[in-house]
């Protein structure tokens, strides 16, 4: 189970990363904070282009941010947006968080910091995986 002060310490960093979304297209500013095994918030957001189907969301880029640093364990990742209900992560990241586990937290996040906390299972309960490759 997850602390109050590290939930607390994701939500603030998910909702402050998202000011930095480039969202000209969408005008959906989202930010991600994932928390590695090791103790180090990686954050992300969102950003648009201008041919959408490139579009990074901001689940993705924090995953993307934690596994340059070396960091691919996770315990939890905070998502943030400024809707005012829980913003589940699209089936693409669903499956991105899926590749390294699905017992790690997701907190889904309001405005206002209230939030909702699910697992990566919860969200993705029959994800493809390396299993399915080396069954081929």
């Amino acid at each position: 189970m997850l602390a109050p002060e590290t939930i607390s310490r994701l939500v603030e960093s998910s909702i402050q990363v998202k000011k930095n979304a480039y969202t000209p297209y969408s005008k959906f500013p989202v930010g991600a904070a994932v928390l590695g095994k090791n103790g180090t918030v990686y954050r992300g957001c969102c950003l648009d282009n201008a041919a959408y189907s490139l579009s990074i969301c901001a689940e993705k880029s924090a995953i993307v941010n934690a596994v340059s640093e070396g960091c691919k364990e996770f315990e939890a990742i905070a998502i943030a947006a400024d809707a005012d209900c829980y913003i589940s992560p699209c089936g693409s990241c669903r499956q991105v968080m899926a590749e390294f586990g699905t017992d790690y937290h997701v907190i889904l996040c309001k405005p206002d910091k209230t939030y909702k906390i699910v697992t990566v299972g919860d969200l993705l309960p029959l994800p493809f995986s390396d299993k399915q490759l080396k069954a081929a």
